[in-house]
């Protein structure tokens, strides 16, 4: 071949090249400004899972081969294109953009390297989180399937890997949106008003940590403030007779206390003197955990917890209000959907994931509602560093509402099928296992507004019996049941009192949803909903005060707490305190704060 020759084929490789890498977002509809900040090599570079951090790990998000095919199909033999993992099929940000539908499957696929240094013997491949179905191939061998499309899962892949090169990763996903039984949240295959596009496959970091053939698999950390002791359990994968599980705790760098068990046992550390956690002052302890066999270090990793307590007890009047570190605390927060335009499930950069959190405190809230969605692992450790209490809803699934009535009712309920209840009973345990350890939950919700509610009163117990330290709201303006803490209806717009528990917690778990539409800032221009809507900020901030003026004497009649709806527009919704490009803030920021004060203080 002449050079004129090569210079042309070496010109169409390098152009080659950067076709296949070039990358962009997807459509026309609004994003946010951390949007523009994405990098395709460097996509939510951030560890993510900060409450049980090692040293060495590997981010595999970035650019994918993908391909949308039937369902009944096999592997297919040339894939579509590039995908930014880890941006759902159907978001902008992941380039692609399009929907899948119950009849298709999508595939993954990409190549990596494991570091020459890594000497360990079992490599762990994690996925954030994949909705629905997984199954996953390594160098061409299954090594797992999953299903649940908001927890965090695992294999070791050590034992399918090449000797020498590249190694590489297929994953195939099914998601029926909402044409399945399975936990989906406010995703439908045709969104309208308050139902959302769907989210499919990959849609939180994927990443890769080598560990020992023995090494620590989950930290389970229970405060008791009234003993002035920390409890920490330890799953530990490939134990044997003889591994000890050592755990250091350190204040500000300073060694506090040290202690050792068996690896079968449960520690009990003393904190002497402790600093309580609250929203005014989020103090954390970081910890470290060893495992040990005959005094040599086997695995580490780096953690953290606080010192805080989640109860209620009746007020001076009589009242049961909610308390944290046995003081009266009244809850005030806002619904969380935690959507965003440019990547649906997905926040852009982690400065956005946070950007959210940081808002809601500077409004003066202490508290949020995570809507019917479950988030990565670093939102909650935002909160739990930013001072944010976290109610925690299930994600719902299967049929919408069916309603009862508002009052207390002993009769039919729902019924779910076996393989329904199943997939239910399994991921709620899943998502309780996986937050369990985050100081910032509070309350655990189990249902919501009636959509998919089934065996109240088990499902209530049964949450309470798994984690009593914490409180449960067993339906968020459902069907009622004396079961639980917490009693929680819904009003929109304005706060009303309707229904009063007392030998429970009354809360107002939804009200407001006051509506402003802002040109250049809207998801369906010509499409846009509000419980109520006005013209101006200054409408809205005044509609704003006046129901937070009623709230105020609504506590002290008897509510223990309050939702504001909603923390962002979503899609077609326009109820937010901010936009969904979170580019505007639509109400005037110093009297929501004033006020939001007012009513917090309401309780003593």
């Amino acid at each position: 071949m002449s050079k004129t020759g090569v210079l042309l084929v070496s010109m169409f490789m390098v152009l080659g090249l950067g076709t296949s890498a070039q990358w962009e977002p997807a459509g026309d509809k609004i994003k946010t400004r951390w949007a523009e900040e994405i990098n395709p090599d460097n996509v939510l570079p951030e560890y993510p899972r900060p409450i049980m951090e090692r040293s060495e790990w590997k981010n595999l998000n970035g650019l994918w081969k993908y391909a949308i095919v039937p369902r009944k199909d096999g592997e297919p033999f040339g894939y579509d294109g590039d995908i930014l993992v880890p941006f759902a099929v159907e978001s902008s940000l992941s380039g692609v953009q399009k929907r899948v539908g119950e009849e298709n499957v999508i595939w993954y696929k990409r190549s990596f390297d494991v570091p020459a240094s890594w000497k360990k013997e079992k490599l762990l491949l994690h996925f954030g989180a994949v909705d629905w179905r997984t199954d996953v191939w390594v160098n061409d061998i299954k090594v797992g399937s999953h299903e649940g499309g908001y927890t965090p899962f695992y294999f070791d892949i050590a034992p399918f890997l090449n000797d020498r090169g590249a190694q590489e990763i297929k994953v195939k996903v099914w998601d029926p949106t909402d044409r399945g039984p399975q936990p989906r949240g406010k995703q439908v295959a045709n969104p309208e008003g308050i139902w959302y596009t769907p989210v499919s496959g990959i849609w939180q970091t994927v990443w890769l940590e080598p560990v020992s053939k023995k090494y620590i698999a989950n930290l389970r950390t229970t405060p008791d403030i009234d003993k002035n002791k920390v409890l920490v359990d330890t799953e530990v994968c490939g134990e044997s007779y003889g591994d000890v599980i050592q755990v250091v705790v350190k204040d500000k760098g300073q060694v506090i206390a040290k202690r050792s068990a068996s690896v079968t046992e449960v520690l009990e550390v003393d904190i002497e003197s402790p600093k309580l956690w609250t929203p005014d002052n989020p103090y954390l302890y970081d910890m470290e955990v060893l495992l040990l066999r005959d005094g040599e270090v086997i695995d580490k990793v780096e953690s953290y917890f606080a010192m805080r307590k989640v109860s209620m007890g009746r007020d001076k009047n009589g009242i049961i209000r909610l308390k944290l570190n046995n003081e009266n605390i009244f809850h005030f927060g806002t619904l969380d959907q935690g959507w965003w335009p440019d990547g649906l499930y997905t926040a852009p950069t982690d400065e956005a994931l946070k950007y959210d959190i940081e808002k809601i405190k500077d409004l003066g809230y202490n508290m949020i509602r995570k809507h019917v969605k479950v988030e990565p692992a670093r939102w909650y450790t935002h909160c739990d560093r930013l001072g944010i209490l976290v109610w925690q809803d299930m994600p719902n699934g299967d049929a919408g509402p069916v309603w009862q009535r508002t009052t207390y009712f002993d009769g039919m309920e729902f019924q779910r099928t076996a393989r329904s209840e199943d997939i239910y009973r399994k991921e709620w345990k899943d998502i309780m296992d996986y937050l369990y350890s985050y100081p910032s939950i509070a309350v655990w919700i189990p249902f919501n507004e009636g959509w998919g509610q089934f065996k109240t009163k088990e499902i209530a117990e049964w949450t309470k019996e798994y984690d009593s330290s914490r409180l449960v709201n067993p339906a968020s303006g459902g069907n009622h049941y004396p079961v639980g803490d917490i009693l929680d209806i819904h009003n929109y717009p304005e706060p009303k009192l309707y229904l009063y528990d007392a030998m429970r917690a009354t809360v107002l778990g939804e009200y407001g949803g006051i509506g402003l539409a802002l040109k250049n800032h809207l998801w369906a221009p010509d499409r846009n909903w509000g419980y109520v809507q006005f013209k101006s900020s200054e409408a809205v901030t005044d509609e704003y005060v006046r129901f937070a003026e009623e709230l105020k004497k609504l506590v002290k009649a008897g509510f223990s707490a309050a939702v504001y709806t909603q923390t962002t527009d979503v899609e077609m919704e326009v109820n937010g305190l901010m936009t969904y490009d979170r580019k505007v803030v639509k109400v005037d920021e110093d009297r929501i704060r004033a006020i939001n004060k007012e009513v917090i203080d309401v309780v003593e």
